[in-house]
């Protein structure tokens, strides 16, 4: 049997919780693991349901009011209404300043002999030029494709 998150919601989280679903004003995900909170409250003023009837009720997955209840359990009620912050994400290569540098370029003639930059030269020119300590070719085509623009 799995194990079991009991959530019980003090009479100020109760309001807050309800506060949020008339306020109309939150992101669809957070309203959704409001309404899962209010059903699986096991205090007094809550209807203690179990997984599968706020599952069937609210059209989300067991799984999904599995994790919800675990959250507030682990972390309160914040944890359990906001999306964690994602600790592999990374920073991207190139900011909005170089990003302008980079579709500058590709705007401005291509070198020599050329019709049009190749992505390497671009890369090797940003450095050249000390808008970054390095990029490679492919940052340079995705940041290209991603702006609509195309070298040449």
């Amino acid at each position: 049997m799995p194990k079991r998150y009991a959530v019980r919601l003090a009479a100020e989280e109760r309001q807050q919780l309800c506060q949020l679903l008339t306020g109309g004003q939150a992101a669809s995900r957070t309203l959704t693991h409001a309404r899962i909170l209010l059903k699986a409250d096991e205090s007094e003023l809550g209807p203690a349901w179990k997984n599968a009837a706020i599952a069937e009720a609210l059209e989300v997955s067991t799984l999904t009011v599995t994790r919800v209840r675990k959250r507030f359990v682990a972390g309160g009620l914040a944890a359990a209404l906001h999306r964690k912050e994602q600790a592999r994400r990374k920073a991207p290569r190139l900011d909005g300043t170089q990003e302008a540098h980079l579709v500058a370029l590709v705007c401005s003639e291509p070198p020599a002999g050329r019709e049009k930059w190749p992505l390497r030269l671009l890369a090797e020119k940003l450095v050249e030029l000390g808008h970054v300590e390095a990029v490679s070719h492919e940052t340079v085509r995705r940041v290209l494709k991603r702006g609509r623009s195309s070298p040449g």
